[in-house]
């Protein structure tokens, strides 16, 4: 029995070890993207991956452009649509998730998730896209590192430039070539607001972008975008 005991401790020492280096790790990476651009994300690599399986050859839309190049009306329209607090949380909006909790209970489904910019962001840096209370806990824990070491307009950057918009479709950049033929710096009003809300959905919404839903969204987010505030 005393053998067994010690076995118990050394896994349970193991495992305390690997979770603490695992957790080093997403820190340094992190500091690292304070000053340096990410080349992919966890989630950009699945998604690929997934994609290949079909066709080896086929290559992500992928094209990285700074913050100031990127249209004031769609930074707008995505606060106005996923974070109206992204500018005053510290990275989690725990009122909004409590919301969500309540309007997904009345439903008896998921219906809306409550994720801020910054706990979305760190999810496709890091992590797979299955849902338990474990990655979440991970999710929170990396989004509070995020928030730690960059300021609001460097993870929002960041953000803008690695989130999906369509199958194989990442970053403004990339999306507004992929659904408009010009530069994200160039999106007007509309155009921003059609893209913030096919956000949750971007793969269905790239395969029906006559839903009557994004266009009766659209038009809520165009309004909503006067108000919102831009770290």
């Amino acid at each position: 029995m005393k053998s067994f005991g010690k076995l118990i401790w050394r896994v349970l020492l193991i495992v305390v070890v690997a979770i603490v280096a695992l957790q080093l790790y997403f820190f340094v990476q992190i500091w690292w993207w304070v000053d340096h651009n990410p080349s992919s994300t966890s989630f950009m690599r699945h998604q690929l991956s997934i994609l290949r399986e079909t066709d080896p050859n086929i290559q992500l839309q992928y094209i990285w452009v700074p913050y100031n190049r990127i249209s004031g009306n769609l930074k707008r329209a995505i606060i106005a649509s996923e974070d109206a607090n992204f500018s005053e949380h510290e990275g989690v909006d725990w009122d909004a998730l409590e919301k969500a909790y309540e309007r997904n209970a009345k439903k008896g489904k998921v219906m809306v998730g409550g994720s801020t910019i910054t706990q979305q962001l760190a999810k496709n840096l890091f992590l797979s896209g299955e849902r338990s209370y474990i990655r979440k806990g991970q999710e929170l824990v990396i989004t509070y590192m995020l928030e730690y070491l960059m300021d609001k307009e460097r993870i929002y950057e960041i953000y803008l430039n690695v989130v999906e918009w369509g199958s194989g479709v990442y970053g403004a950049e990339a999306a507004s070539r992929h659904y408009y033929k010009i530069s994200a710096a160039n999106l007007g009003a509309s155009q921003a607001a059609r893209l913030a809300v096919m956000l949750p959905r971007p793969r269905f919404y790239d395969k029906n972008r006559g839903s009557a839903y994004l266009s009766k969204r659209t038009g809520l987010i165009l309004r909503r975008m006067g108000s919102a505030e831009l770290p």
